[in-house]
């Protein structure tokens, strides 16, 4: 298996890393993936440690470099390169994170290149991180679904099984491939309203933090966006208020909703489990006692 298309920049010594991933395209609605990742790499310290090469990946037409002039008035290019970045927290673990353009060309020897990025990083399990339209209001929580492949990981975490049978994107084959080679990865997926599916949705990038949190136990600040969502909610509000049969139908949805529950438990019991899960594998250190997740066990989210 060839790996000369990563470029490896630097690899500093992380704490029990975890690779978080998302990839602008069909898994990111409203761009609420590739945004929550952003936000966690923002509000770290953080360092691009890797890249991969995009000219094996892209059809160029499709995704075109940008030009642009830097400070000195010279003309640069920017390609759409996947791009791996260390963040380094006050936490019990670190995380690197890895964002970028959904490929074109040879998925499967992109996926190859992940498993490198999980393996040159130490990262002991991998998240994939998606959205989705879907039939949900606004108006309502905006619902975080879980998936892994290994059974043993979807029992402890009351995850799904994939079920899905049809057309899949990369974060698919990337997960099939993970899955394959013994690394454990979940997936984790917020669902966005698909009425109004533009980006940004702080609504959908705020679900997606506070159960990367609650998974994790990496503090992600996700109550800084509390504000920026009632604006939004508010403004969603007002424009179906608008239109009576657009009411009708959010009602609809919200009764719809009302009747279900959250997929996932809550946040301490995610985090033991995963904690005890990792500890348990073969070849595991002992990390000893997880410490206490805290405030943020609370399952009962602001809308």
């Amino acid at each position: 298996m060839s790996v000369s298309d990563l470029d490896w920049l630097s690899q500093p010594p992380l704490r029990r890393p975890l690779l978080l991933l998302a990839f602008k395209g069909l898994f990111d609605a409203a761009e609420a993936a590739t945004d929550s990742l952003a936000w966690i790499r923002d509000r770290t310290e953080s360092s691009e440690i890797a890249q991969i090469d995009p000219e094996e990946y892209f059809n160029f037409q499709e995704a075109r470099p940008i030009v642009r002039k830097n400070s000195d008035g010279d003309r640069t290019l920017t390609w759409p390169t996947t791009v791996v970045h260390a963040c380094q927290t006050d936490d019990i673990r670190d995380l690197v994170i890895l964002t970028g353009m959904e490929p074109h060309l040879r998925w499967r020897t992109y996926a190859d290149q992940i498993v490198e990025v999980a393996r040159g990083s130490g990262a002991e399990m991998v998240i994939t991180v998606g959205a989705m339209v879907s039939m949900v209001p606004h108006s309502r929580p905006l619902g975080v679904t879980g998936s892994a492949a290994d059974a043993e990981l979807a029992e402890r975490l009351s995850l799904d099984k994939p079920s899905y049978q049809g057309p899949t994107g990369v974060v698919g084959v990337i997960n099939q491939r993970l899955h394959e080679v013994g690394i454990p990865v979940i997936s984790l997926r917020v669902a966005v309203p698909h009425y109004v599916p533009s980006a940004p949705n702080p609504k959908a990038t705020r679900a997606l933090l506070r159960r990367i949190q609650q998974t994790t136990r990496v503090q992600t600040h996700y109550e800084e966006l509390d504000a920026a969502v009632s604006e939004w909610v508010q403004r969603m509000d007002s424009a179906v208020a608008s239109d009576s049969e657009s009411a009708d139908y959010v009602r609809r949805l919200e009764n719809q909703v009302d009747s279900t529950e959250e997929l996932l438990p809550s946040g301490d019991d995610l985090a033991a489990e995963l904690e005890a899960f990792l500890r348990d594998r073969p070849g595991a250190q002992d990390e000893g006692p997880s410490p206490d997740p805290g405030e943020d066990a609370d399952p009962n989210p602001p809308s």
